[in-house]
């Protein structure tokens, strides 16, 4: 059986920055037959609700910057995806958010310190472990549109 590595608020559950999700019935439905192993690093890392975070670029790389305290929060969203990745192994698939910070594939945002958009095309901090993992990664919405 094929194992998808998805976003957990895809699922529907509530673990967005705002106790909210994103389930997506049309994902899932073309989901069926995959066991499906979800993951949060946010959620796991700072509980919900949280406040925002976004991608900035410094001079070390990207860092996922807290909107409310200006904190660097990368460490804990690369230690949970790390974490995840070594606990799951042979997944086929990482299905990310779309524009997440940690999940996005290929549409996270990065921003300068000025908080001036730089791009709209990058990866998130877990996309990133998937793909040093080679694993197929691929935005939900990109895969929706396949």
């Amino acid at each position: 059986m094929k194992k998808v590595a998805i976003s957990a608020c895809l699922l529907g559950q509530k673990c967005r920055y705002d106790a909210s999700d994103n389930r997506n019935e049309a994902l899932l439905g073309l989901l069926e037959g995959t066991e499906l192993i979800p993951f949060c690093p946010e959620d796991h890392a700072f509980g919900t609700p949280r406040p925002t975070m976004d991608l900035v670029e410094t001079k070390e790389g990207h860092k996922a910057i807290s909107n409310e305290s200006g904190e660097d929060l990368s460490a804990s969203v690369t230690q949970y995806a790390q974490h995840f990745f070594d606990t799951h192994t042979k997944i086929d698939l990482f299905i990310g958010k779309d524009r997440s910070p940690s999940c996005g594939v290929c549409s996270a945002r990065v921003y300068d310190e000025g908080k001036n958009l730089l791009s709209s095309r990058e990866a998130g901090l877990m996309a990133k472990e998937a793909k040093k993992q080679n694993i197929h990664c691929i935005d939900a919405e990109e895969f929706i549109g396949l």
